[in-house]
């Protein structure tokens, strides 16, 4: 029998309104490790506040969520990332004066960000199937390679559990199909993903 200490996630009762929504009404699920758990809904059934809350964007109004069979409540998303959670999010949150290593180095700990960070991207990006050039400027990135970035510099923080809220809707197919190969290389490794989508032809 499977005790809680054997889940990555754990969510018990998770609520959130605003006023006049409901948006999440007493949800529960669990996540283990290494595997793909999908979320699947309409725009607008409460997909990304859930989803915020485990990333510590916003609060639970009330409920409870573990991680490792311990009490996990994210103030804000460095708290998440320092307990292994990290997002790539719908919208990119890229700077596009900036290069593909400097808009990482802004995403990231301090820690991580000093000498060799070029080196790492080139060698994680190309590790995970997903290449970029580091002194690219992102401007004149494609949206998918765009969001290559925000995988890349999500990869970079050693997540145990990578949010992935509408990856497909901004690829091509082809693209679509290199980012499912990335998702089953890192779940044979031991990551968890937590798949937002409303196309269930994806699931």
């Amino acid at each position: 029998m499977t005790s809680k200490s054997d889940y990555l996630l754990e969510l018990n009762g998770l609520t959130k309104s605003f006023p006049g929504v409901l948006a999440n009404d007493n949800v529960s699920f669990q996540i283990g490790h290494g595997e793909i758990h999908a979320l699947l809904g309409e725009n607008g059934a409460g997909k990304s506040t859930l989803v915020k809350m485990i990333y510590g964007v916003q609060r639970p109004d009330s409920g409870v969520m573990h991680i490792h069979g311990e009490t996990y409540q994210p103030m804000r998303p460095a708290e998440a990332r320092a307990h292994g959670v990290g997002m790539v999010f719908q919208h990119f949150s890229l700077f596009d004066a900036l290069n593909v290593e400097d808009n990482i180095a802004l995403g990231i700990a301090p820690e991580l960000a000093g000498e060799g960070l070029r080196e790492r991207i080139i060698e994680i990006s190309e590790y995970y199937g997903l290449p970029l050039d580091p002194s690219a400027n992102v401007g004149q990135l494609s949206v998918g390679l765009k969001q290559r970035v925000e995988i890349v510099r999500c990869l970079l923080q050693n997540p145990k559990l990578i949010i992935m809220d509408e990856p497909t809707s901004v690829l091509t197919p082809g693209e679509v199909e290199i980012l499912f190969k990335t998702l089953r290389k890192l779940t044979d490794e031991g990551c968890s993903i937590l798949y937002i989508s409303h196309k269930l032809e994806e699931i």
